[in-house]
């Protein structure tokens, strides 16, 4: 057991800092859980960071493992300043968009130009504390110590608990989605802490849906090359490379195969990395799912759904189930 702030924490083992801990991961389900028992957060869309304390040193490293306190020196500083010598976190990095949600994209761009304004560390979990290992410790009372640790830090911004909810899921997770976050997690409430993917973290993800013309595709059919319109220009927004059945792909392959083009039908080729291997005339609307689009306007995390004929056919050529 450890005492702090007056309560005393079950589960708790004295011990030595273990150093770097492979981090709990959240199964991935359609809708949130609804049984009694579970705790929900806000999922960031950002990277996994793990903080530590080592002798009063601070240490951030990736979801891998990877040591990257010189990345985000203005977060290190933050979790430096926390009231303890010897502390394991976990949590979030994220930067915050136009909208004020997190934006991995606008994380992305931070990190290339070393921009330190807009970046925040949401902290969830609490694994090592002054000697003792608090991973067997309920879920709720690790969330209890992180929060009077914090509360006893001040602000220390940009570093800030991430809170949960005991609400409906369901509604938690629809007013997420009108909010424009990327989901929520549900977490078991009395549940330890155990490293690698199990059913005690359970993550869903919100979604985009849209149609793009397709104005290209990969040898195979396996991908689908999408623009949009602006104006009469024809853009570039990305690729779906997920969500095709072996037939699927036969059958978008003989569709396509026809309006294959000699040259591109856009206004600007993509760069580089986006080269498309095969050219074909818009004629085809592709319906995709998106979890966002980044700040140089690509799709991003696509999933392909139907094949139509129009933007607003009701009737797909190609899709799963037609």
């Amino acid at each position: 057991m450890v005492r702090f702030i007056g309560r005393v924490i079950q589960g708790s083992k004295p011990g030595k800092h273990p150093g770097f801990v492979e981090p709990a991961l959240a199964t991935l389900r359609t809708k949130p859980p609804t049984d009694a028992g579970y705790v929900h957060e806000i999922k960031f869309d950002g990277y996994r960071v793990q903080a530590h304390l080592r002798g009063g040193l601070a240490y951030l490293y990736t979801r891998s493992g990877l040591n990257w306190t010189k990345r985000f020196p203005t977060i290190a500083v933050a979790v430096g300043r926390i009231p303890a010598t010897e502390l394991i976190l976990d949590g979030e990095v994220i930067s915050a968009g136009e909208s004020g949600a997190a934006n991995f994209s606008a994380l992305q761009d931070d990190l290339s130009s070393s921009r330190y304004d807009r970046m925040a560390y949401y902290a969830f979990d609490i694994l090592y504390l002054d000697g003792f290992d608090l991973r067997a410790a309920p879920l709720v009372e690790r969330k209890r110590v992180l929060a009077g640790l914090l509360k006893e830090a001040g602000d220390i911004g940009p570093l800030f608990l991430s809170d949960h909810f005991e609400d409906d899921a369901e509604t938690l997770f629809e007013k997420s989605c009108e909010m424009g976050l990327e989901g929520i997690v549900s977490k078991v409430s009395n549940a330890p802490y155990r490293s690698g993917r199990t059913e005690a973290w359970i993550k869903t993800k919100c979604l985009q849906v849209a149609r793009y013309e397709v104005i290209g595709y990969k040898n195979g059919a396996t991908s689908l090359y999408l623009a949009k319109r602006d104006g009469k220009d024809l853009v570039y927004v990305g690729k779906a490379g997920t969500g095709f059945t072996t037939s699927m792909i036969l059958e978008l392959a003989r569709l396509l195969k026809p309006i294959t083009l000699a040259q591109s039908p856009l206004s600007k080729l993509p760069d580089r990395k986006n080269k498309i291997d095969k050219w074909a005339a818009p004629k085809f609307w592709a319906e995709v799912e998106y979890r966002d689009i980044t700040s140089d306007g690509l799709l991003r995390h696509t999933t392909f759904r139907g094949l139509y004929a129009s933007r607003t056919a009701k009737k797909p050529l190609v899709a799963k189930f037609k």
